[in-house]
């Protein structure tokens, strides 16, 4: 196949789109791949569209070799599967909704569980059908409240979902592993650098979960390694490890103290180590149990404040707490929100004036690290004082736990006992996890087992993100000039460039082109006679063809240069063995 730039659809710019913010939106914008139609939609242009389909052949190829089956729902759903499992709510604002004209509602499919569920309770009911697993590539819709940077978080993109079906746990988890092999040299084909960290399900729902992440400094992911064992987590996924109960029949009864003007943690430590020093050492905000007080915005509209205490050297991490709660929303308490609790005193909340039994009736969760028998600092719930010595297990109780306080690099490793974690940022890629039985027990989907018996499946759900696996892997491989595919993904396997107002150059590159393309080769040929070599060779490094291949001035010689688009290496060719050499590279070998 050729592509001639003189009648492709595209057009390059020299100028960064006004609203792009990372390197893969920049870039594949002005090499001419996608356009913007609206914020978080995107047209693929001629470009783009076979980088695209590149990407989707990988991911047939490794999905068919495990003997995965694929399908295509139609992206516009009916309510009534979404009705069952609860999910027309709890999604939200997080769909597009709409009627028909007989006032039916329907939604633009966010994503397929209920559909691919239905289909096999439609046409399977004994184990002897399983297990089966099925998957499409299929545009989705989510009404994002802030697309931002390009293909990586639009509101309607491209994804390969997958599902497995099993009359057992003990079939899920083979089922579960044969679809991480598949991801693993998915990801290995894909060209980008990427790592499996342990993650959660959200509003999914289920178990055992990973998530891919391609390493970029964009990524709005952040996960952290050990330094000394194989843990790796999304920040959203890790556990803390509490500490060991702590005893405290000696410890001091607690006493509240004036601490006038201390509305702050560093104001607070500041007056504790003046008025009331410890014998051990100074005073830290560790030392402090910080009460903060959020509003929880549940799918159905409803309403409900929720208390957080954590250490005073820590801030809550707004995704972290999300990731524990979605579907539901959070937002902070505002000040007409804490008046309608009169027992709540802005900056002295403490635990005497939480938790679901106490006046306020309002929910406390606490950090892990809020271990019984740990001491603290907190507020008296009255103006100006704080208590000392507050024993949790002995002067208060809270309603339960919760991971949501930041996690920072140095903490300890969850995993083993003498690494420390390091934090990085990521791109989610593909998340597997094992669903278990909730799609199922909602659309009741049973089959009879060996004993004639109605057993009910147990699910696996795979996915990939399609089209923001072609910003990742821009993200990964751009240089100053431009993109830099890797050649599996790349648009064309050699950029011919003409140069010069010589026929017998147009003449000889176009003889070159039919060559390789008669060998199976994909040739993007420059062959714009009016156009400058300075702007053709820029536009060949900002496509980014793996190589390009000149036919200019020194073709009186016999010769032509050929340029490795990554290391930039020139080798001159003879002509004569110029497809020979491309047809090489090509096939990496």
């Amino acid at each position: 196949m050729i592509m001639r730039m003189s009648s492709l659809f595209v057009r390059t710019l020299r100028e960064d789109p006004a609203d792009a913010e990372v390197p893969s939106h920049r870039l594949l914008v002005r090499a001419g791949y996608i356009r913007r139609a609206a914020p978080g939609i995107y047209t693929w242009l001629p470009l783009g569209l076979r980088v695209l389909r590149n990407v989707e052949r990988i991911i047939r190829e490794e999905m068919d070799a495990i003997g995965a089956q694929e399908l295509q729902f139609p992206a516009l759903l009916p309510r009534e599967p979404y009705e069952a499992t609860g999910r027309w709510t709890e999604y939200g604002d997080g769909i597009f909704r709409l009627k028909d004209r007989k006032d039916g509602d329907y939604l633009l499919g966010p994503t397929h569980e209920e559909m691919f569920t239905l289909v096999v309770k439609d046409l399977f009911s004994s184990y002897k059908d399983l297990p089966v697993w099925l998957y499409q590539i299929q545009t989705k819709y989510r009404d994002e409240a802030r697309p931002r940077a390009g293909l990586l978080r639009g509101r309607e993109f491209i994804m390969k979902d997958s599902y497995s079906f099993d009359t057992t746990d003990e079939g899920l988890d083979a089922s579960y592993a044969a679809h991480r092999q598949a991801y693993v040299k998915t990801f290995d084909r894909l060209g980008f650098d990427y790592v499996i960290v342990k993650a959660t399900s959200g509003a999914m729902g289920g178990s055992k979960s990973e998530e891919f992440l391609a390493k970029a400094d964009v990524g709005e992911d952040t996960y952290v390694r050990c330094t000394s064992c194989d843990y790796a987590a999304n920040v959203e996924a890790v556990q803390v490890r509490p500490p060991a109960p702590v005893p405290y029949d000696d410890a001091p009864a607690a006493h509240a103290e004036d601490t006038p003007d201390t509305p702050t943690i560093e104001s607070l430590v500041a007056l504790l180590n003046e008025k009331y020093p410890r014998d051990d050492r100074p005073w830290a905000a560790g030392d402090t149990l910080k009460n903060v007080l959020v509003l929880l915005k549940h799918p159905d509209g409803t309403r409900e404040p929720l208390a957080i205490g954590l250490p005073g050297d820590r801030e809550v991490d707004q995704k972290r707490l999300e990731g524990q709660l979605e579907p539901i929303e959070v937002e902070p308490m505002d000040d007409a929100e804490l008046r309608k609790h009169p027992t709540l005193v802005k900056g002295y909340i403490g635990p005497g004036a939480l938790g679901e039994k106490s006046d306020s009736g309002i929910r406390y969760l606490v950090d892990p690290r809020v271990a019984e028998g740990t001491r603290w600092v907190t507020g008296a719930d009255v103006a100006g004082s704080h208590v000392l010595d507050l024993v949790a297990g002995r002067d208060f109780t809270p309603d339960g736990t919760i991971e949501a306080a930041e996690v920072r690099d140095g903490d300890p490793c969850p995993n083993c006992d003498s690494g420390t974690l390091e934090s990085a940022r990521g791109i989610e890629m593909g998340h597997i996890f094992q669903l278990g039985r909730k799609y199922a027990d909602a659309l009741d989907l049973q089959v009879l087992d060996e004993n004639g018996k109605l057993v009910t499946v147990t699910m696996g759900s795979y996915g990939i993100g399609v089209s923001r696996a072609v910003a990742a892997i821009a993200e990964g491989n751009n240089d100053e000039l431009g993109l830099v595919w890797p050649r599996e993904i790349s648009p064309a396997d050699v950029h011919i460039v003409a140069t010069g107002k010589d026929t017998a150059v147009y003449d000889a590159a176009a003889e070159l082109a039919d060559e390789l393309s008669r060998r199976g080769i994909t040739v993007l040929y420059d062959d714009r006679e009016k156009v400058s070599p300075g702007v053709k060779f820029k536009d060949a490094e900002l496509i980014g063809v793996p190589t390009i291949l000149t036919v200019g001035r020194g073709l009186v010689d016999g010769k032509v240069e050929v340029k490795d688009r990554r290391s930039g290496e020139r080798t001159e060719v003879p002509f004569l063995q110029a497809a020979n050499h491309v047809v090489h590279l090509a096939h990496g070998s």
